[in-house]
């Protein structure tokens, strides 16, 4: 009887194994994240929003760019497309904003900001570009990683509102 349990348990090892391996590697349900944004005021992520402003307002889109992931790996998606790469993101900068004029002067609002694990947040909020002749705006979302104690921005999808959506509400 201990001869055929042996065999038993030695036929159902691969089994078992594999079983254990698919359990193991089995799609696990995405972190939660709180539903409740952090106040604004605490994370970290701020200041470089901030810094951003600054650059951007100075009329100094390198300083601006300084606070992007500087990778190939960085991702940046708007209209319809996604761009890859740090140099690839500054050339478009510089293509779509050559002046400072058509740069105007930048606004992030509504910011929200949650906590997607100890070294990674999503920023999503509301950007304002006042300009003398063409004001617009849109919404972000900011994927931001912690690399070696500085917050990079990793991934940018930005739209521009419709014009209909920059009027006021009546």
């Amino acid at each position: 009887m201990v001869k055929r349990n042996s065999q038993t348990v030695l036929l159902m090892l691969p089994l078992l194994l594999s079983l254990s391996t698919i359990a193991c590697n089995a799609p696990r349900s995405p972190r939660k994240i709180s539903r409740e944004p952090l106040r604004v005021e605490t994370h970290p992520v701020l200041t470089v929003l901030h810094a951003q402003e600054v650059a951007w307002n100075e009329g100094d889109i390198e300083r601006f760019m300084a606070y992007y992931w500087k990778s190939d790996d960085l991702t940046f998606s708007s209209e319809g497309k996604t761009t890859r790469g740090w140099d690839s993101t500054l050339a478009n900068y510089r293509r779509r904003y050559p002046t400072p004029e058509q740069m105007g002067q930048v606004r992030f609002h509504h910011l929200e900001v949650f906590t997607l694990g100890p070294d990674t947040a999503l920023v999503l909020g509301q950007w304002a570009l006042d300009r003398k002749d063409d004001p617009i705006g849109g919404n972000f979302s900011l994927v931001f990683q912690n690399m070696q104690g500085q917050w990079q921005i990793i991934h940018d999808h930005t739209s521009r509102a419709r014009d209909d959506d920059n009027q006021p509400d009546p």
